[in-house]
């Protein structure tokens, strides 16, 4: 049975008050459960989808950039305080309907998912066109970041990378429209509900939009895995390490599919490769890590030498010691400096290829 017809044969919370509508089936004083509340009764509507965990619907409360049917908060539990009443009272606020059913049924609905006592049936979050993101030009700030994925496809992974994205100020995220992971609620889960809030493009041409930001000023950044020191013969592309990087330009930051890295089209689009190089001699099998984690340390590399963070001056120390540019860095073109660094040699390195784990 969908949603808004059941909505007639419920009891639910409409503007503060409590609603009983034809319902027969073991309504309580307080509407604190609905206790033979049938799932069919609450099996979400055809086009909606059942968001759940509680950051992930407060969020997508807040943002305001999906439609809410409903709220599902579990029945049982003794009051309602911080966040759970926090959205309690959204949801009255703006009429949404708010059923009670207990918990088993709601890990019914969630298929067992960690749902926190917490669901919400919303319209699915779509990306943004990329057309919008290649409207926005660099200007006269020097530290924008965007970060650009190439068909991850694990919801999790997904979810966890745009989770570090946020927290470290990531101004935008592009997606492939090819092979990627969509938007779903499992994301929002694994994002701790950054989806919600995040600017998210796609794109069904990614290399011809790297090329396009090229041309405009940004300084496109591959990623690849560190296999040892022996010389790369497959690309021709200046490789350095994430730490050697110096973050002085609009920068896009490429990472690629959990298994088999960036494409061929995609990397020979990147002006520079960064690589995160191991503390140790590592066996057969263990040269990678998880994209997810992966994403974090390079975005942290990058993101500390923002202005206002700590690391800034360990940043330019680190720079300096490591010769990358001479003194008169900033009157140097970018071409000019990734020619330096190809001078210097490159590591032996292939796509980065990340585990799901």
């Amino acid at each position: 049975m969908g949603l808004l017809s059941t909505l007639t044969v419920a009891t639910c919370y409409c503007s503060g008050r409590l609603v009983a509508r034809h319902f027969s089936r073991g309504v309580r004083p307080g509407g604190e459960e609905l206790s033979r509340l049938r799932l069919d009764d609450l099996a979400p509507t055809p086009r909606l989808e059942l968001l759940f965990g509680l950051s992930p619907c407060l969020l997508a409360l807040r943002a305001a950039r999906r439609r809410v049917a409903r709220l599902l908060l579990q029945a049982g539990r003794a009051g309602l305080q911080g966040e759970r009443a926090e959205l309690l009272r959204e949801a009255e606020a703006r009429d949404i309907p708010v059923l009670r059913p207990r918990r088993q049924k709601l890990d019914a609905l969630c298929r067992h998912q960690v749902h926190q006592g917490v669901c919400m049936e919303v319209s699915p979050l779509r990306p943004r066109p990329c057309r919008e993101a290649e409207e926005v030009s660099p200007g006269d700030n020097h530290q924008q970041l965007c970060l650009v994925l190439e068909g991850l496809q694990d919801p999790r992974n997904l979810g966890a990378v745009l989770r570090s994205a946020h927290f470290l100020g990531v101004d935008k995220v592009i997606i492939s429209q090819r092979n990627s992971c969509p938007l779903t609620p499992v994301v929002s889960k694994a994002s701790a509900g950054a989806m919600e809030v995040m600017d998210v493009f796609s794109t069904d041409d990614l290399a011809g939009f790297l090329q396009a930001k090229a041309r405009q000023g940004w300084l496109v950044a591959g990623t690849v895995g560190c296999l040892g020191p022996e010389v790369s013969q497959s690309s021709q592309t200046p490789i350095m390490s994430c730490l050697e990087f110096l973050w002085d330009q609009p920068t896009l930051l490429v990472l690629g599919n959990e298994g088999s890295g960036l494409s061929q089209e995609v990397q020979a689009s990147c002006q520079l490769l960064l690589t995160i190089l191991p503390g140790r001699q590592l066996p057969p099998g263990l040269e990678s890590l998880n994209v997810s984690v992966a994403a974090g340390i390079l975005l942290h590399s990058i993101c500390s030498q923002r202005k206002g963070f700590h690391a800034v001056e360990k940043t330019e120390k680190t720079h300096k010691n490591h010769q990358l540019c001479p003194k008169d860095s900033e009157s140097l073109s970018t071409q000019n400096r990734l020619q330096d660094q190809k001078k210097r040699g490159k590591w032996g390195l292939r796509g980065l290829s990340t585990k799901c784990t």
